[in-house]
Order: C-alpha cells, then sequence, then structure tokens
C-alpha cells in the first residue's frame, strides 16, 4: 500500500529481507538478526534516518573493506564495574549489543557497568541500547562518535561527529523516560531524509564550503562526501548566542567517553583513513536502580516526575507536552505490523536485494 511518498513493508519480512542480504554478504546469523533488529526498531519508532535505509550503505562498506562481517569481539580490559572492548572492525549493532547484554549481566549484582567499545562502525539508533537497560528495569547509557561531519562553534570544517547521547530511567505504569538525542542539531541521516525529498532544510541546521548557513540538503551531503568542507552545526547552532558551544562541548563529551577512554579513534581520525576500517567507538551502560533505592520507589518517583512533566500548565495553543521517547514509543505502538518507509528506500532496497534474488514486496 503506497501512501503519497511513502510504502508500507510488513516487518517480518523486512526484517528477514534484512537479515538475509547480510547472510548471504558474510554476516553470521545472529550478528545478522541482531543488526536487522537495530535497523527495524529505528524504523518503527519513526527515525527513518537510522533504519532501513541504512542498508545499502552498510554493504558498500563492506565491499570496500571498511566493515569485517565475521568479526569477534575482544575483552580487552575487564573490571568489577567496567570493559574495554575491541569490535575487531565489525559492525556496531553486534558488539554493541552484546557489551550491553554484559554490563546489564554484571549490574545485577555489582549495580553499575560501563562499557567502551573501539574499533566498531555505525551501531543503529543509540536508544536500542538503553532500552536494552530498560527491559531489564535498569537504567540506560548509550553513546557514540560517528563519522566528522559537525563543525566546532567558531570553526568552518567538519571535526566531530553527530555522537548521540541516549538515557533512560524506568517508571512505573508509565512509559519509561528514554532520551536519544544527536549532539549536532540534527543527525545527517535527516539531511538525507530531506535530500531524497528535495525539502529545504532549516537554515541552522548546517554550515556550507565558507562556513555561511545552508539550506540545500544535497549541496551540504556532496561538500561532506568531498573534502569535509563545511559540516552541520552542534546542537545550538552556529553562534554561543544560539547555545552552539553547549552542543559543541557535548560532543566533545561523547568522543571522550567512546573513544579517549577506550585507546580508540577520537575526531577526524574516525574514518580518517581511507579503505580502512573506520574505528568508530562506542559507550554503553547499566545502572541498578538497587544502588540508590528500592526498585519500586525510583519506579514511583519517575512516575511523579513524568505526571508532573505532563501535566504542568501549557503554553497557549498548546494542548501536550511530552516526555522524552513518548513520542517513539506510540509510533513504535502504531507499527507493530508494517512499517513506512520512503518510497526512494524501498527502491533502493529492491535494487540491491536483486544481486542475490532477494525481493521486498509492499504490505
Amino acid at each position: 500500500m503506497k501512501t503519497r511518498d511513502n510504502v508500507f513493508v510488513n516487518i517480518d519480512s523486512l526484517r528477514l529481507f534484512v537479515a538475509n542480504v547480510l547472510k548471504t554478504n558474510g554476516f553470521p546469523a545472529e550478528d545478522a538478526a541482531i543488526t536487522a533488529d537495530v535497523l527495524l526498531a529505528a524504523d518503527r519508532r519513526g527515525i527513518m534516518s537510522h533504519g532501513v535505509a541504512r542498508l545499502a550503505k552498510y554493504i558498500e562498506r563492506l565491499e570496500n573493506g571498511l566493515i569485517v562481517p565475521s568479526a569477534t569481539m575482544t575483552i580487552v580490559k575487564e573490571t568489577p564495574v567496567s570493559l574495554v572492548v575491541d569490535g575487531g572492525a565489525g559492525m556496531g549493532q553486534p558488539v554493541a549489543y552484546r557489551s550491553m547484554m554484559r554490563c546489564i549481566e554484571k549490574a545485577r549484582t555489582g549495580f553499575l557497568c560501563v562499557a567502551s567499545i573501539r574499533n566498531s562502525n555505525h551501531y543503529g539508533i543509540a536508544g536500542y541500547y538503553t532500552q536494552m537497560a530498560l527491559d531489564h528495569d535498569m537504567i540506560g547509557i548509550s553513546m557514540t562518535n560517528s563519522e566528522p561531519l559537525v563543525v566546532p562553534t567558531f570553526g568552518k570544517n567538519a571535526l566531530l561527529g553527530t555522537n548521540p547521547i541516549s538515557i533512560g530511567v524506568p517508571a512505573k505504569d508509565r512509559r519509561p523516560f528514554l532520551l536519544d538525542m544527536a549532539t549536532s542539531t540534527v543527525p545527517v541521516g535527516k539531511v538525507e531524509v530531506y535530500s531524497r525529498a528535495q525539502k529545504e532544510m532549516p537554515d541552522s541546521w548546517a554550515t556550507d564550503e565558507r562556513g555561511l548557513p545552508a539550506t540545500d540538503a544535497g549541496k551540504v551531503l556532496q561538500n561532506l562526501k568531498g573534502e569535509k568542507k563545511g559540516g552541520l552545526l552542534p546542537l545550538g547552532g552556529g553562534t554561543e548566542d544560539t547555545g552552539g558551544h553547549k552542543g559543541y562541548g557535548l560532543a566533545a563529551l561523547v568522543d571522550i567517553f567512546c573513544g579517549v577512554l577506550s585507546s580508540g579513534k577520537t575526531g577526524n581520525d574516525v574514518y580518517g583513513t581511507p579503505n580502512s576500517p573506520p574505528g568508530v567507538s562506542h559507550f554503553v551502560g547499566a545502572v541498578n536502580p538497587e544502588a540508590f533505592s528500592s526498585l519500586d520507589e525510583i519506579r514511583e518517583n519517575m512516575t511523579h516526575y513524568i505526571d508532573m512533566l505532563q501535566n504542568a500548565a501549557k503554553g497557549a495553543g498548546q494542548h501536550r507536552i511530552y516526555v522524552a521517547g513518548e513520542k517513539e514509543y506510540e509510533a513504535e505502538e502504531r507499527h507493530l505490523i508494517s512499517v513506512p518507509l520512503q518510497a526512494k528506500v524501498f527502491e533502493t532496497l529492491n535494487t540491491l536485494g536483486a544481486r542475490w534474488n532477494l525481493t521486498l514486496e509492499e504490505a
């Protein structure tokens, strides 16, 4: 079924399609399933920029030697409350998933565990790993550095990644608080969405090669693919007057937790060596609420806090105050059976799948 520029696809069929493409290209079945699930989670939550639209790029990077499909993660160092992990230049989803599972296991008895991960690749939406901790009634933390696409405050060219931060806290009888945000004004995937739709961007999203505000999404992407001229703006925009220096500071903080702590790559060293794995770094962690109080009390406290936010006085013409993650949870509930894909993404997936006689049908 088509709706305007979107095509609806059955979730199970889409998951199988993505996993089969990955397995056909050398990914172990379990790694393919984890990666497919992370991508599907993004589309179900309405985050099209990080969903199955990424698959063609993954295959391109694999064929260019940037991803090792059968990589094995290695625990470089382990303490009762921490891990340093080497991803072996494999996909980010499997190594981040397994690292978070290890953190959850250790936090059950040790109350806290964090993992800093080096030598990886793109890992999808940060909130997926935070949700893993939430599913075990724990506080989740997830961050990743990424390809340098963001211009530092007062800078001209891209130096930092969009470097997202995600933190989730469980509540009682309410959806959890689940923050999942880029430290740039927008992630590059959103610029790609605008480029595919040929829509003009707000002038607070990116700069051109001169460091001036840019609204042409296609031109911004072209500049970034070339010599990293111009780039996305940090959260808050391009000046201190609008708070851009705060987004810049947060992006640097993510780089430190992910890359500095793991002795991995940071800044423009990520994707810095042509024809070599990019060296993306992540940071995930789980905190057992029992470290502070009983789980029930923490969850009840969060429910009270969420109610306070949602029931606050509304601005003129406004009918609702949202809590972090609420819109994504509601989108996920709407997309239990099928998800909308941009028509161009649907066509790209079928063109990709045709190479291995794999076909994706409309719902």
